[in-house]
């Protein structure tokens, strides 16, 4: 198993860490950013397009939930029950930083912050 490290590169690009993810760390999944396989994310397709790290870089929404992509019927259902804040994860780095951002989810071993 991969170890947990605050590394940008695993800082999905709807703000989950994936450093931190089960199936990351046994080798299961890339991460976001090397998951060619990804195409279905709305989110992920729509920072690629813009070239966006993550969507704290949106220049068109400031709050996330605003975004059509971003905050859908099913992101909302998978939030309420794996109980992720996902928009606080998009939060945290537009205020601290994406490189603060992972030191702080590998440091905690999380891939998301609880609401």
């Amino acid at each position: 198993m991969k170890e947990i490290v605050p590394d940008t590169n695993l800082v999905a690009r709807c703000g989950l860490f994936c450093g931190a993810c089960k199936r990351y760390l046994k080798g299961g999944c890339p991460g976001c950013t090397d998951n060619e396989k990804a195409s279905w994310c709305k989110v992920r397709t729509c920072c690629l397009e813009h070239e966006y790290a993550s969507c704290a870089d949106c220049k068109e929404y400031d709050d996330p939930q605003d975004c059509r992509k971003y905050y859908t019927f099913i992101s909302r259902m998978f939030g309420l029950v794996l109980r992720s804040d996902r928009r606080a994860c998009i939060n945290q780095i537009k205020e601290h930083g994406t490189e603060a951002y992972a030191q702080t989810m590998a440091a905690n071993k999380a891939v998301t912050l609880r609401r």
